[in-house]
């Protein structure tokens, strides 16, 4: 069959299916061939890999995927487009097409069932509106990753690698940098996809850490932190973080450990390095351990 990549194609396919693009799902399919050949590259995609793509569309990057990969399981949420996709990948048999909410799906499940629990490879085209619960949900749920490709909003992508004191850094920055090494790979114009999205776009590739470049024995309290610190941002990290509900430090003791880490009163959370706020968390862990081995002893 023709590539999809060819925009006539494309067209072509949409037509005969009298396919309804719909904005719930964020659907731009990509009709670049140099961009395709990019992302595969940037993934780098082997004959060894088993890569799921999430949202495959009329499976345009899926042909692309097959002709490099051992094996593809594409998770396609719109049900109109799996007829689409039975044509479009029916040459392709190392492709298996699944028809689900890759929210809801049980990845590390699926990759014990059909990779027996090895590593995968991520390839996607993501919806803007999920990018960041999709990306998250993979690297917190501990699935076995060995990078995620994706192609992103570029503002998002930007974010994504950006460093402490510049605009574009924030709590989603943090997180990603925790669990990988984010690389931009390609930007990409709005002229490459059906329809045009209104934004730019980026491929970015996050190869996962083995081990993440910082060691904390608070994890969940070092996050909870990051999210405090940007939620108020214009605010110091002293205020911000004793105004935030769900901490519970006094602002003495958030003082405290913000001195013992050689930092001004007046810091904002903009400027910390992931390594500080995974020092702040083990300071502010050990201080309330102690606070409640005190409560304890006093009873």
């Amino acid at each position: 069959m023709e590539k999809l990549s060819n925009p006539q194609k494309t067209i072509e396919v949409i037509q005969k299916y009298e396919f309804a693009f719909q904005k719930k799902f964020g659907q731009n399919f990509l009709i670049d061939g140099h961009v395709l050949d990019k992302i595969i590259a940037a993934a780098d995609i082997t004959k060894e890999d088993f890569v799921l793509e999430i949202g495959p569309g009329i499976g345009t990057m899926t042909q692309y995927l097959s002709e490099a990969a051992g094996k593809v399981l594409a998770v396609e949420i719109d049900k109109m487009l799996i007829p689409i996709l039975q044509e479009t990948l029916s040459g392709y048999e190392n492709v298996e097409i699944l028809n689900d909410d890759i929210l809801k799906v049980d990845i590390a499940g699926l990759v014990a069932e059909k990779n027996g629990g090895r590593p995968i490879k991520v390839v996607a085209n993501l919806p803007y509106y999920i990018t960041t619960p999709i990306i998250m949900g993979l690297l917190e749920g501990h699935v076995p990753v060995k990078s995620i490709t994706v192609m992103v909003q570029k503002e998002v992508a930007q974010r994504m690698q950006a460093q402490p004191g510049s605009k574009d850094y924030g709590a989603l920055s943090l997180a990603v940098q925790y669990y990988c090494e984010p690389y931009i790979a390609a930007n990409v114009p709005p002229n490459c996809f059906i329809p045009r999205p209104k934004v730019g776009s980026a491929v970015i590739r996050l190869t996962v850490h083995s081990e993440p470049p910082v060691k904390t024995g608070q994890e969940k309290l070092m996050f909870q932190l990051i999210r405090a610190s940007f939620n108020q941002r214009r605010k110091t990290l002293a205020n911000a973080l004793s105004n935030a509900p769900e901490l519970d430090f006094s602002k003495e003791d958030i003082t405290e450990a913000i001195n013992a880490l050689g930092m001004p009163a007046g810091v904002r959370g903009e400027t910390l390095t992931l390594m500080q706020f995974a020092q702040l968390a083990d300071l502010l862990g050990e201080r309330k351990r102690a606070y409640d081995t005190d409560c304890n002893c006093g009873r």
